[in-house]
């Protein structure tokens, strides 16, 4: 009997530790993997299940720890795989081996998804958009302006990802996701907000798209003192104003909060936070990394202080609830418009405007368009167009011209491409004959990813030094650091604008931006100033250039 009882105290102990083990596995793949990878479906990068069978132990840690040097040493998993999804992912050098193990150890636990083919849907389109762009003669220059802190590994030395002006001072500001606002006194980065600091419950893990997301600053800051943040914190640091079914996991929650300063042109910011509303998000991809005031709008208008605000679809349809996003009911996958000022929500802390589409009635009030997997950025041009870049899954990178009420597809519609919503998402279909009862709208601009990964940052230029810009809308792939334009003229809803390339010379000298970096993952982004002047700056070495004449 005490031999029995002893073997099953071990069996216990065993079992224990195996769990304990395998928990800290899934905890940290969580934590460093899940912003581009599952077991269900293929995301930014493939899908992890069923990796046991295919790939040696030893060389996915060497694949972790340097993707990038297994790529450029040839070896041909590494240059298929890259070749495949077109984007290179981030080491983890920095990580400890016996962690690394953990992880390889949960992935390698994993089996292969089952996924449904997508019958009915015809044959796959294998090359959406067979027009390749055409590089046009536009060349123009940059200057070094100035370089934010460090805040993270060599590498990917910083996570700058949105920069705007002060409506009062006009200086300019720049946002690093891992926690720090900084005011550009000149050219010299100083702290402005730390939200680490503010927030105890502040996490900006997993990587990628998570930490302190956005900010904007109300029109009448000088006078009211409001400034805007979004920020992530861990599952259940509060009930969450938006969820879903208990039985989903939350990886994040989403914070919209709002900033009272009594004095608004002190550095650093002092002031007091006033929470506007929490998200549930199902992964750490495609939150809420947009938030931003309607710049037309004049003090009288009906738009004047109202908040527009990009909310993603949080990763849930990768994950297989495709259900969560494009849903009157829930605000996922969504812009929202909401009068910080009023209190006729659900929650009772903001106002929902009465000319959005579903006022009054039991939708979701808050819902200005949607169909939107990630809209990442938000602007107008001068002549009153609201434009959202949506950044796609396998396929398609657009972006939208926005009415309220409008719905833009996803997950039903890549662009103007049909998915098999439950199946497959890298794969898109014709659309149907019958399409136009569907009721999605399309994209004015849509590009495959032969041409750019990762959509971004769309401005018109309005500034002086650079006559050749005029009438110009620019963006960039954040990836590849691709610059491209198209003409503010054509752009009208159920047409196509044509889109063209144009290059930068530093020095003299046309220069790439990931040689810039020193690092082929580029992740570049424009900023404007208050003169309408613009800036591009890169995350792996922190560098803010000017666009000059």
């Amino acid at each position: 009997m005490l031999t029995l009882r002893f073997l099953k105290i071990c069996l216990v102990l065993t079992l224990c530790s195996v769990s304990t083990f395998a928990q800290k596995g899934k905890t940290l793949f969580e934590t460093n993997c899940s912003s581009c990878h599952n077991f269900k479906q293929d995301g930014i990068g493939p899908q992890l299940g069923g990796l046991a069978s295919q790939v040696d132990k030893n060389w996915l840690l060497d694949y972790i720890k340097d993707p990038q040097a297994k790529i450029d040493g040839g070896d041909k998993r590494s240059v298929a795989l890259f070749k495949k999804y077109k984007v290179y992912m981030p080491g983890f050098s920095h990580i400890a081996t016996s962690e690394l193990n953990e992880i390889v150890d949960y992935i390698y636990a994993q089996a292969a998804p089952k996924q449904a083919k997508g019958a009915g849907f015809g044959p796959e389109i294998l090359d959406p958009i067979p027009g390749k762009v055409q590089l046009s003669d536009l060349v123009l220059n940059i200057e070094p302006f100035t370089s934010i802190p460090f805040s993270g590994e060599k590498k990917l030395g910083t996570r700058i990802s949105k920069m705007d002006f002060h409506p009062v001072t006009k200086e300019n500001y720049i946002l690093d996701l891992r926690g720090k606002l900084y005011r550009l006194n000149g050219t010299e980065p100083e702290v402005y907000l730390d939200m680490a600091a503010e927030m105890p419950h502040f996490v900006n893990q997993p990587g990628l798209a998570t930490g302190f997301g956005s900010f904007a600053f109300h029109p009448d800051f000088g006078s009211n003192g409001l400034l805007y943040t979004t920020h992530t914190e861990a599952p259940g640091s509060a009930p969450a104003d938006f969820a879903y079914a208990d039985s989903i996991k939350v990886t994040l929650q989403w914070v919209v909060t709002e900033w009272k300063t009594n004095d608004p042109l002190a550095v650093p910011f002092k002031g007091t936070p006033r929470e506007l509303f929490r998200v549930n998000v199902v992964t750490g991809i495609h939150g809420v990394q947009e938030i931003t005031f309607n710049p037309l709008a004049k003090k009288g208008d009906a738009d004047y202080g109202n908040l527009y605000i990009g909310v993603g679809d949080g990763g849930a349809v990768e994950s297989g609830y495709a259900f969560i996003p494009n849903n009157t009911d829930h605000i996922w996958g969504c812009v929202l418009r909401i009068d910080p000022s009023g209190r006729n929500s659900e929650n009772g802390k903001y106002g929902i405007p009465p000319s959005n589409p579903y006022a009054g009635t039991d939708k979701r009030g808050e819902i200005y368009a949607m169909g939107f997997r990630n809209p990442h950025r938000i602007c107008w041009t001068s002549d009153g167009k609201m434009l959202v870049t949506n950044i796609g899954q396998k396929q398609i990178e657009s972006i939208n011209l926005l009415k309220p009420g409008l719905n833009f597809g996803w997950p039903y519609r890549e662009g103007t491409f049909m998915l098999d919503t439950y199946g497959d998402l890298n794969k898109v279909y014709a659309l149907p004959k019958k399409d136009k009862k569907s009721g999605y709208t399309y994209p004015v601009v849509q590009l495959d990813h032969d041409e750019l990964n990762a959509i971004s940052t769309g401005y018109e230029y309005t500034g002086n030094l650079i006559p050749e810009l005029k009438g110009k809308f620019v963006f960039c792939s954040v990836v590849k650091g691709r610059l491209l334009y198209i003409n503010i003229a054509d752009l009208k809803q159920g047409k196509m604008a044509e889109v063209k390339e144009w290059k930068v010379a530093k020095d003299g000298e046309i220069v790439k931006f990931n040689e810039l970096a020193g690092n082929n993952r580029v992740d570049l982004r424009f900023g404007r100033d208050a003169n309408g002047e613009l800036y591009l700056f890169t995350k792996p070495d922190g560098k803010v250039y000017r666009l000059v004449k």
